[in-house]
């Protein structure tokens, strides 16, 4: 096979720019006339007044697992700091009694109105007279329901051992859904202690964030028991928890002395212990990362069944899906283990970065989850060195933000948020991946002693307290001595990203390379008036030394000369070393040609595999290459041995699959897929041999997938073989092979393979397996049997929070699936809208289940659907979908012949390997 593929004419770029320019403002045209180049008005929002502040909540509430509902009583010591005969507080979905305020050493005053606006998720407590300036106590009692939407205090299902069906009550937060538990000024930064109580029947667990000081029988039953937790430090509503339901535990003791527990559900203790591991491991590693104690005496680790996020950080009581707490050491396989791993390091890390620290206001949500982003992945390699992390975190993290930051509907990271219903669109791969991205390029930019210096005075100064993001870059700026408010602030308050393009000269024993910046558009080069510049951190290496910087650099302009002392004529040159700078790179086509034997020859280093082939992908998504050109690039992979570089290409040939689903040649990219996959398939095998590890249980999965997905004949008929002896019961698949042999029987299967599934899913105990089977469902291709698993998705057999991933999965099974549940989710939107509240799900949901159309007129058909049944969480994510359509429909316009003929020439000349 040839190694070196042409990619185009010395200067290709000023080739191509005028045809790209030309056809990215075509497309431009295209979204603006469909009015999806700008976001909707904000809603008008005012925060609380000022005028009165919390102390302390001393909470007490009383759930009813039977009616669903709960009553509460609040008397909350509150600061009244101006002259008032009202008092403004959130409040949603509860219903006041009675309302009081008592000044300290004077009378009650009885409140005489309640007026909520409820589309502000307020209420006005009106008073006869004046409450003066001082401090005094509020009296509040209310009902109100435990409601199944998984938000605010709500309920939980879950079958006893027995086989009952019982419910637990739970909270969930973040971001403003305190008010759905009890009346309170519902924003970060107004913060105070708790003192919470619960009455509880006396055989169920009662957890809070504090440890339990009291428990003693209720006066007027006998059944009922009132548990007293201890009081918390000065904390926000947020991060408020208490659970009330049926658990077992196990438990240990850090090295610190902090108790931890793992909470799990009834006969299912053994499955903690894994998580247990890791949180103990993970509070020293980060009391030490910070040089901060953890501040509470106990932390509880509890898996929830009902649970919309992966898990919520609330202070010493985190929560957790099912799947991202609980491993069982038969049937969980190495991708849950790491997950489980990741989630745990990421919701510890708040118990610093989030919790004894707070964002100021839901602007800068990004430092809270993109700091914890990227600080879990260093805890895992801390942990788990043989995970070779980082590297995935390329995959997971940088290049999905990429891929998103891309779109003309992106948003910087630090975004203006008014409104709640504006709150749930940020919690997206902008504030997660594209935060955590950007603080990975900054650490490195600083180094790591500097990094922790600056943690430390920022943790220590603001404790207990709030802060925003420039707070942090004064501390780090204090601690390294770099412009990093300068740097950080074109990463952080302007959306998108730079396209590095990149020209070498050999000068003697030198070599000096050109370089020049301009932001980089999924449409096409930008076509703006005045580009966006970035200070941009480039790491410089050279096939001397591949896994080190020969120079570094800060590029502070438009363009850049830079000379590289003592670089050989033969050898290369390679921008951001390990792919931490958050850019894409453009080589001229010499410099290119250069680098593409250190694929083959694997002397570039994984991660810059990984970098140069993902650059290569979204150059020709984006037009600016062609997408044949990267076809060639994918065939020197043949030799590669690392699981990472093997995902991402997998992950990429999966978008392209999706794309040419529209076209009648569909079967030709999958002999492509099975080209490209069957050497390494072949190396591998289906059995684990001595000495392998975590990566080659995760590469043999993916890679028997894919080659299972895309019909390659011996993986099928093995995978059939062994499915068969599985639901015998002869030979139990291992974990590891569950997913790509589920995937290819039922891909290749008939409605007996699909109802043999629906089976093993009734009968999983576990709820990792359930999900591994919901996740594959939608690969069958029966028009009759996609619509039978779309109603399984909103069937009783399904838990709420995972309908989204059997839709999305028929979405991405198929073009018929496509359409099938695209149609679902229009003939279903009020129960599903209804289901999911306008919470971050609902935006999942679309995404997952419209991003792959390819038509023009489909992004019309999208938007006019919303128009007319507004989801105003997820307006943003349709945008962005109704985009990514267009955008596909020009990528198959632009280069479906040229794919086409590629590949009907490689069938006539199949190349060598």
């Amino acid at each position: 096979m040839d190694c070196s593929p042409t990619f185009c004419v010395p200067g290709f770029w000023n080739l191509f720019t005028v045809f790209r320019i030309r056809s990215s403002r075509r497309r431009r045209r295209r979204l603006h006339s469909l009015g999806l180049a700008a976001m909707p008005e904000k809603r008008p929002f005012e925060r609380l007044p000022a005028d009165v502040s919390p102390i302390n909540y001393s909470l007490c509430l009383k759930p009813d697992l039977l009616d669903f509902t709960f009553e509460g009583k609040l008397e909350a010591a509150a600061q009244v700091r101006q002259a008032t005969n009202q008092i403004v507080m959130n409040c949603a979905d509860i219903d006041i009694i009675t309302a009081s305020y008592v000044p300290e050493g004077d009378e009650e005053i009885h409140a005489t109105g309640f007026n909520y606006q409820n589309e502000d998720e307020k209420v006005t407590l009106s008073f006869p007279s004046t409450l003066q300036p001082g401090t005094g106590t509020l009296k509040i009692d209310f009902v109100g329901e435990l409601n199944d939407k998984m938000k605010g205090f709500y309920r939980s299902k879950y079958t006893t051992p027995s086989g009952e069906v019982r419910y637990a009550a739970v909270t969930q937060f973040e971001a403003t859904d305190a008010r759905r538990a009890f009346p309170c000024w519902d924003e970060p930064a107004i913060k105070a202690t708790f003192d919470i109580s619960l009455v509880v029947p006396k055989d169920r667990v009662a957890l809070s964030n504090m440890n339990v000081i009291d428990r003693k029988p209720y006066p007027d039953d006998e059944n009922v028991v009132e548990v007293k937790f201890a009081r918390t430090p000065v904390m926000s509503t947020y991060l408020v928890a208490f659970v009330v339901g049926e658990y077992d535990f196990v438990e240990t003791r850090s090295k610190d002395g902090v108790c931890v527990r793992v909470y799990t559900p009834v006969g299912k203790a053994e499955q903690g212990k894994f998580a247990l591991e890791v949180a103990a491991k993970t509070l020293p590693f980060y009391k030490d990362y910070f040089n901060v104690p953890y501040p509470l005496p106990k932390i509880d680790l509890i898996a929830i069944a009902d649970f919309a996020a992966g898990a919520m950080e609330n202070w010493g009581l985190v929560t957790y899906r099912e799947t991202a707490l609980l491993i069982d050491s038969k049937n969980s396989c190495s991708s849950s283990r790491q997950w489980v791993a990741l989630v745990v390091g990421h919701e510890l890390a708040h118990q610093w970065f989030g919790n004894l620290v707070t964002m100021e206001w839901w602007t800068h949500l990004w430092l809270n989850e993109g700091f914890a982003s990227w600080i879990e992945y260093l805890c895992v390699d801390h942990c788990f060195p043989e995970y070779d992390i980082w590297t995935q975190f390329v995959s997971a993290d940088y290049t999905r933000a990429q891929e998103l930051d891309a779109l003309d509907n992106s948003h910087p990271i630090e975004v203006s948020v008014g409104h709640p219903s504006e709150v749930d669109e940020i919690f997206d791969a902008i504030s997660y991946s594209k935060g955590a991205s950007v603080i990975r390029m900054l650490h490195d930019y600083i180094g790591d002693t500097d990094f922790k210096k600056g943690m430390n005075m920022y943790l220590t100064k603001f404790q207990q307290k709030n802060a925003a993001t420039e707070d942090l870059w004064e501390c780090l700026e204090g601690a390294s001595g770099k412009p990093i408010a300068a740097v950080m602030n074109t990463w952080t308050k302007q959306m998108g990203f730079p396209l590095i393009y990149v020209e070498a000269e050999q000068v003697e024993n030198d070599r000096l390379l050109k370089l020049s910046q301009r932001k980089f558009c999924a449409s096409g080069p930008y076509v703006g008036e005045d580009c966006p510049q970035w200070m941009v951190p480039i790491t410089i290496s050279t096939s001397e030394d591949p896994n080190h910087a020969k120079l570094k650099i800060l590029m502070d302009k438009p363009e850049m000369n830079v000379v590289l002392k003592d670089v050989k004529p033969d050898q290369w040159v390679k921008l951001n070393l390990g792919t931490v700078g958050f850019y894409r790179t453009q080589y001229s086509s010499a410099m290119l040609e250069s680098l593409l034997p250190g694929i083959r020859d694997l002397s570039l280093p994984p991660v810059d595999r990984l970098g140069l082939q993902n650059d290569l992908f979204s150059l020709a998504r984006a037009g600016i290459i062609s997408t044949v050109e990267v076809l060639k690039v994918m065939e020197a992979f043949v030799n590669e041995p690392n699981y990472t570089v093997w995902s991402d290409l997998s992950c990429n040939l999966g978008i392209l699959s999706t794309l040419l689903s529209h076209t009648d040649f569909y079967e030709e990219i999958q002999e492509f897929v099975k080209d490209v996959f069957s050497p390494i398939g072949e190396r591998l095998g289906w059995d684990p041999k001595p000495g392998e590890g975590h990566l080659d249980a995760l590469l043999r999965g993916l890679v028997l997938g894919k080659l299972g997905k895309a019909g390659h004949k011996a993986t099928l008929e093995e995978a059939r073989r062994r499915f068969k002896d599985h639901v015998e019961g002869k030979q139990i698949l291992s974990a590891d092979l569950r997913s790509p042999v589920y995937l290819t029987v039922l891909k290749h299967g008939d409605g007996t393979t699909l109802d043999i599934m629906i089976k093993l899913h009734k009968q999983a105990d576990m709820q990792e397996e359930k999900n591994r089977i919901e996740r594959v469902l939608g690969a069958t291709l029966s028009p009759e049997l996609i619509q039978k698993v779309l109603t399984f998705a909103l069937s009783e057999e399904v838990r709420p929070q995972d309908t989204v991933s059997v839709i999305g999965g028929v979405a991405g099974g198929s073009k018929h699936g496509r359409k099938a549940a695209w149609k679902f989710i229009k003939d279903n939107w009020e129960e599903l809208y209804n289901r999911y509240q306008g919470g971050f799900l609902i935006s999942r949901l679309i995404k997952l289940s419209v991003e792959g159309f390819a038509v023009d007129k489909m992004a019309g058909e999208v938007k006019a659907f919303f128009e007319s049944h507004p989801a105003p969480s997820a307006e943003r994510t349709i945008q962005q979908c109704c985009e990514n359509i267009l955008l596909n429909a020009a990528w198959l316009k632009r280069d479906a012949e040229s794919i086409h003929q590629h590949l009907l020439q490689r069938k006539a000349s199949p190349p060598a390997v």
